[in-house]
């Protein structure tokens, strides 16, 4: 059965961020589809960010949730990482593993694989503190207003960042269309935008709660992204799905695209 579409208030009300966590990013044994989808984007990550050659002042990452993984590679490429999601649980989560507070999840794991991508998995710890000072700003933001950090006003990025976002806050393709416009607003001229994506989905799971998936393919990906702006550089796609009682996906789509000029 097919999910129904799940507002901005019951995100609010059902979303919970350890659920959340524990299902899709512990790296633990018995998780073979989830491990699978988290190192490709970890590889698709350090790709972009330091061995692409994507770096800038300042990057922001739309949809955060209460997740960090995102940010271990592109710390070593930009200056300040702005964070930001619709939820305050989410954000809340967020800054408790960046206080340090007991209780935050421990993302060491995760952390050592991303250090281990860059020869030494050893520097966790490191890496850990690089990410909590380059974490400037952990900030609402709301993709269906043309300014998402309305009412902040923001210099446009050199680089956004959206993850496992997009598909699941947006209601149909329009919607999801003016989504990435209302982005590429966020993004200067000439700047990057990296987008991964779960393909052909309709619903994911966050412990009991079942959420609706925007059922997207790679072209829809591509033309949506095109349609606001930018210039596709690169993708790359892999037929891994999550677990059947997690999502009912069909692979992940990376992509990387520059705004025109």
């Amino acid at each position: 059965m097919e999910g129904n579409f799940i507002g901005k208030e019951d995100y609010k009300q059902h979303f919970a961020p350890k659920d959340y966590i524990k299902t899709y990013y512990s790296l633990s044994s018995d998780c073979y589809a989830e491990n699978t989808i988290l190192t490709f984007s970890l590889k698709n990550l350090h790709r972009a960010f330091v061995s692409g050659g994507i770096k800038g002042d300042t990057l922001i990452d739309i949809g955060s949730g209460p997740t960090i993984y995102q940010f271990l590679s592109a710390c070593e490429s930009f200056r300040e990482i702005i964070a930001t999601d619709y939820t305050d649980q989410n954000r809340e989560e967020m800054q408790r593993w960046l206080r340090k507070e007991p209780g935050a999840f421990d993302w060491s794991s995760v952390v050592k694989y991303a250090c281990e991508l860059e020869g030494d998995r050893e520097k966790w710890i490191e890496k850990e503190e690089k990410v909590r000072r380059t974490i400037k700003q952990v900030l609402k933001c709301d993709l269906t207003q043309a300014n998402p950090l309305a009412p902040l006003e923001l210099p446009p990025a050199d680089c956004v960042l959206s993850l496992l976002c997009l598909e699941s806050a947006c209601e149909d393709l329009p919607t999801y269309c003016s989504a990435l416009k209302n982005i590429s607003s966020l993004v200067k001229p000439g700047g990057h935008l990296l987008l991964v994506t779960s393909l052909e989905a309709t619903f994911y799971m966050v412990g009991q709660n079942r959420f609706f998936c925007l059922y997207l393919e790679q072209e829809t990906v591509d033309d949506a992204v095109r349609g606001a702006g930018f210039d596709i550089v690169w993708t790359d796609l892999n037929r891994v799905s999550y677990s059947l009682d997690v999502s009912n996906n069909r692979g992940m789509y990376v992509l990387v695209a520059q705004k025109r000029q």
